[in-house]
Formats: C-alpha cells, sequence, structure tokens
C-alpha cells in the first residue's frame, strides 16, 4: 500500500509540473512514478488469490491521490492571476500597489453602473493574502483567480524562491 500511496503522489506532482511546463522535473518524477507501479503491480498480481492485496492497491491509490494534492497545495508552485470586478476600483488599486503588488485597472460598465476590473498577477502561494486583502477592501466584489502557465513581459517576484524550493524554479 505504501508503494502505491508514493507512486500516486508522485504521478499528481507530475502532472502539476506538466502543466506548468516543467519538463525536467515531470520527467524524473514520471521515472520513479512507473518503476514503482511496475514492483507494486506485480506483487499484486503474484497475489491475486489474497484479496487484501487488491485492497490495499485501491487504497494505496486513494490515499496517494489525497496526499500528492496535499503536497502539490504545499509547493504552491506557479503563478495565478486574479481579476477583481469592483466598485471600488481606484481605491483598492492604491491599496495594493501600496502592498508592492503590479495592478492594473480597466472601467466598464455592468448592469448596475460603471465598474472596475483589477488584474493582478502573483505567485500562487502570495495569492491568499491577496484575496483576503481583496474582500476586506470590498466584501461585494466577484473575483475570478487563474493558473498561468506562461506570460510574456517582465516578471514580477515580490519574494524569488530560495532553498529547495528554487530546486523546482523553471528556467
Amino acid at each position: 500500500m505504501v508503494g502505491r500511496v508514493v507512486d500516486v503522489t508522485l504521478g499528481t506532482l507530475r502532472t502539476v509540473f506538466v502543466v506548468h511546463g516543467r519538463r525536467g522535473v515531470a520527467c524524473a518524477l514520471g521515472f520513479f512514478e512507473l518503476l514503482i507501479w511496475v514492483v507494486v503491480v506485480s506483487r499484486v498480481i503474484q497475489n491475486l488469490e489474497r484479496p487484501i492485496f487488491a485492497i490495499c492497491y485501491a487504497a494505496g491509490f486513494a490515499l496517494g491521490t489525497y496526499l500528492g494534492m496535499t503536497v502539490e497545495g504545499w509547493f504552491g508552485a506557479g503563478d495565478q492571476v486574479i481579476r477583481v470586478f469592483t466598485r471600488l476600483g481606484p481605491q483598492l488599486v492604491k491599496e495594493l500597489r501600496g502592498q508592492g503588488y503590479v495592478v492594473t485597472q480597466f472601467d466598464g460598465t455592468g448592469k448596475q453602473g460603471p465598474i472596475s476590473m483589477v488584474f493582478l498577477q502573483a505567485a500562487r502561494r502570495k495569492m491568499r493574502p491577496v484575496i483576503e486583502h481583496v474582500t476586506r477592501a470590498d466584501p461585494e466584489c466577484f473575483y475570478i483567480v487563474d493558473d498561468i502557465r506562461l506570460s510574456s513581459g517582465r516578471k514580477v517576484r515580490f519574494n524569488p524562491p530560495t532553498g529547495w524550493r528554487a530546486l523546482f524554479r523553471k528556467k
């Protein structure tokens, strides 16, 4: 079961790195994922007369999926963009810029009159505080957060990765 948990966890992480375009890390994870899988599957097949092996295999898959998603959340790899639709555009933009964020504001008209759309790009692990700030400033705002696979222009990093996180940084 432990082998299957590790194998599926690696598979989940590999998928995330594929989506973010990090081929080298995805390739290495895929190698170890499949190596473990071959060993685990051969053990299950050799012991088909004992159903506990199949049950443990299935339980390992479920736990591996959960653990993989949890570990991936800890990494918080990649950048995200938040689009905020608010009636408090200029005020919100001033506050966010005061905190060091690069913000772009677009003015528009909604069903109930003038509205601003505010764009902000940040590291994924930094997005939660941005959302909290935005919803505190305007509890009636509507926001959308999207993952960014690739962006052009100036790369803005408030806290570049260091230490072990730097290993997973896209070159």
